[in-house]
């Protein structure tokens, strides 16, 4: 007499895979979790996303981290700005170092002071919005374009 086989034996290996499939594809998405905060950075080893110069000095730093999963490092404030103007990456967070402080500033709430001097010459360190004499970033940006113009071949 042969044995029959039965549906259930399949079915239930069929939840096997799939529940491993599913694990697996779990343990993916929570390694690939975008970040939630400024993600360390390779002082004097990592180029800015703008300029390509080494991003150095920790009070001028700023980092974007996109959508797609991608940090980008930049050594001055007025890279990103300039970067995320002209290139206009979909943008899940961006940090700015405190210009007198070590500590991040997420970019909601990040204002800009005159300081001088600064890695790329843009003349702007970053501050907690609020704080006397700051710029809003969109002023800062427009200074640049008008900056840009009258030094051409620059940054």
């Amino acid at each position: 007499m042969a044995a029959t086989r039965s549906p259930w034996r399949w079915l239930a290996r069929g939840a096997v895979v799939l529940g491993a499939g599913g694990g697996l594809g779990l343990a993916l998405a929570w390694t690939e979790r975008l970040p939630e905060g400024p993600v360390p950075v390779a002082w004097d080893r990592e180029a800015c996303a703008h300029c390509r110069m080494h991003v150095g000095e920790p009070a001028f730093a700023a980092q974007l981290q996109l959508a797609d999963g991608r940090v980008l490092n930049f050594d001055d404030p007025g890279c990103l700005l300039r970067y995320e103007a002209e290139a206009r990456p979909a943008v899940h967070a961006a940090w700015f170092r405190h210009v007198r402080e070590d500590r991040w500033i997420p970019g909601a709430r990040v204002a800009f002071v005159q300081v001088s001097p600064t890695p790329m010459g843009y003349g702007v360190g970053a501050v907690e919005a609020g704080a006397p004499g700051a710029r809003a970033p969109a002023e800062v940006l427009a200074g640049m374009t008008g900056m840009r113009e009258g030094r051409e071949g620059t940054p």
